[in-house]
C-alpha cells in the first residue's frame, strides 16, 4: 500500500486526528482530507460514515467492522467531534492510522 503523507504543502501540516474534530483543517477552510482518512480506513475493511457539520469541518462519524461500530458516541463520555479520537478509537485503530499517515 502507498503512504499517505499528512501535508498540504512543505508548510501545512495536517494529523489525521483532524478528520474527527469539528474544528479540524483549520475548521474546514483549509484542504479537507477526511476523505483519504476514511479511504484508508475502507481499505484496511472497515466501514465509514462520513459527516458534514455545517459550516465547519467534514468529520468521521462512525467507523464499523462486522456489523459491530468502533466508535463510542457518548459512551464513556467522550463526544465524537470535540475530544480527541486517540481517547476513545480502539488501539489498532490508532495504529493503523499512525502508520499510514505520517509525517
Amino acid at each position: 500500500m502507498n503512504n499517505f503523507y499528512g501535508r498540504f504543502s512543505d508548510e501545512e501540516l495536517w494529523e489525521w486526528e483532524e478528520a474527527f474534530d469539528k474544528f479540524g483543517f483549520n475548521d474546514g477552510d483549509d484542504p479537507v482530507q477526511t476523505g483519504l482518512v476514511a479511504d484508508a480506513l475502507e481499505l484496511a475493511g472497515y466501514a465509514v460514515e462520513v459527516t458534514p457539520w455545517g459550516i465547519h469541518n467534514t468529520v468521521i462519524t462512525s467507523i464499523s467492522k462486522g456489523g459491530i461500530e468502533l466508535m463510542p458516541v457518548g459512551a464513556n463520555g467522550h463526544r465524537i467531534g470535540y475530544d480527541n479520537p486517540r481517547t476513545y478509537l480502539p488501539e489498532e485503530l490508532v495504529k493503523l492510522l499512525d502508520g499510514r499517515f505520517s509525517n
